[in-house]
């Protein structure tokens, strides 16, 4: 039945199929053609690389020409937290409790009651664990496994991850316990200054909320797709000019870089470093905000 609603799905969306096919063969493919066929499927343009415009555009000349040797380890889940405490210091980063090579090495006696599983070399591969009596050891072996497998470069050519080492770390695991929607700050930054950040919410919902915001808090009527706007509950936290100042910092001169945060009862938390938002192929809605974004980005020589 499962196999049948998959074939279903895919006819109804060639466009699916032909993605999943074309990640499929990328490890055949050099970085350009690859990245363009891509790109015209997911962006829906056709990507000018000798005299990029949008935002989405420059992202993807950026990953085929602008390859700093630093950016693997800023990407690295693990390696990144030393960055970040020598740029603004140990206190904003979330304890690591361990760091393994593969799940069976994980020594789950020593780890307290809450905790979360990531793997450092990739997007997705994350496990929390609100209560260690009910863990599903199983199926988090199943999806870090799958994980530390895989080698994240090919699916979008995001050429930093190539190279970095597959780790599981733990994490402790941090809440709130005034506001049960953990949100993300998310600052976009270029050439170490601040000029767009959005606020994702909605974690526990099935669609998630995404909220751009101006430096100055004013809302922008930003979407991106597969998501909606909270609009009502988001306000700057008392300690947001704090978590501006220490996003520029880690913002360093990169072209573009976008600061993850959390912001938990007045506390401060980076979350990662992003070179490519959205693989440099999500689409804005409406399209003009690509052109906006796009105008940020001053090119460097290749």
């Amino acid at each position: 039945m499962a196999v049948s609603k998959k074939i279903n799905s895919f006819f109804k969306n060639p466009q699916s199929l032909y993605i999943k096919i074309l990640q499929f063969i990328s490890p055949l493919l050099k970085d350009e053609p690859y990245i363009s066929l891509l790109f015209r499927y997911r962006a829906k343009y056709k990507l000018n690389l000798a005299n990029p415009q949008t935002f989405n555009e420059k992202l993807q000349w950026l990953k085929l020409y602008y390859r700093k040797p630093e950016l693997t380890q800023l990407v690295d889940k693990h390696e990144v937290k030393d960055y970040v405490a020598k740029q603004i210091g140990g206190e904003f980063v979330i304890p690591t409790l361990g760091v393994w090579e593969a799940f069976e090495e994980i020594d789950f006696t020593v780890l307290p009651k809450k905790f979360v599983l990531k793997t450092t070399h990739d997007q997705g591969g994350v496990v929390i664990c609100t209560d260690k009596s009910k863990f599903n050891y199983s199926q988090a072996k199943k999806k870090l496994t799958k994980h530390l497998k895989r080698n994240f470069y090919y699916k979008f050519r995001e050429w930093p991850y190539k190279n970095v080492k597959p780790q599981i770390i733990a994490e402790e695991f941090i809440s709130s316990e005034e506001d049960v929607d953990l949100k993300d700050y998310k600052f976009y930054c270029f050439n170490g200054k601040a000029k767009v950040l959005f606020i994702a919410s909605g974690r526990n919902s099935k669609i998630k909320k995404f909220d751009f915001y101006d430096i100055n808090f004013n809302h922008l009527d930003i979407k991106r797709p597969n998501t909606i706007q909270a609009k009502e509950g988001n306000r700057p936290p008392k300690n947001y000019k704090k978590m501006l100042e220490l996003a520029e910092k880690l913002a360093g001169n990169f072209p573009h870089v976008r600061v993850d945060f959390y912001n938990i009862d007045g506390s401060i938390y980076f979350g990662e470093l992003t070179f490519f938002t959205g693989s440099g192929m999500k689409p804005f809605i409406p399209s003009k905000w690509d052109y906006e974004f796009g105008k940020y980005i001053k090119l460097p020589k290749a």
